[in-house]
């Protein structure tokens, strides 16, 4: 760690919130000897640059437990799969469609892929009418299409995301 303050004078905060102004680095870490504590700087891109006498242990604990909370309160957007073929049962059809639901109610992006396998790929239309269906059942729900339904090898993909401003 880089313990020395290459500037001639500093503007003073100490450890009770005092501002001392401007005075010399050397008087600034005498003081902060003098309490039993550090001279940190706060603000080195200022003129003259921003110290504070304060426990530096104690400092860095509470910037690092300060971004843990902030980390813990944002929301990763994910995108969640959902593998369908365009057979597909009815029951399991809405047991999709609640997944669906589910997921975009989280904040997540959905991907629904209708797979072909064989001689399906000669059937594609009905791969594309079942992801129309996606489309038309979820209609009501929060729901923006990101990317319609597209013939990508041998899958058709849709992408679904929550609107924004909810």
């Amino acid at each position: 760690m880089n313990n020395r303050i290459r500037s001639k004078e500093v503007r003073l905060i100490d450890d009770k919130g005092n501002n001392y102004g401007v005075i010399e680095t050397s008087k600034a870490q005498q003081m902060a000897y003098d309490a039993g504590l550090d001279l940190v700087l706060i603000n080195p891109n200022q003129e003259p640059p921003v110290a504070k006498i304060l426990d530096y242990g104690k400092y860095k604990y509470d910037q690092e437990k300060r971004a843990k909370e902030a980390k813990k309160k944002q929301h990763t957007v994910e995108v969640k799969e959902v593998k369908v073929r365009y057979k597909i049962d009815t029951h399991d059809y809405q047991v999709r469609i609640n997944n669906i639901k589910k997921f975009i109610s989280q904040g997540n992006k959905v991907k629904i892929v209708v797979m072909l396998r064989g001689r399906e790929m000669q059937h594609s239309n009905l791969a594309f009418d079942l992801a129309n269906r996606f489309l038309s059942d979820l209609e009501d729900q929060p729901v923006t299409v990101e990317k319609k339904p597209l013939l990508e090898g041998r899958n058709v993909t849709l992408y679904l995301a929550p609107q924004s401003g909810s």
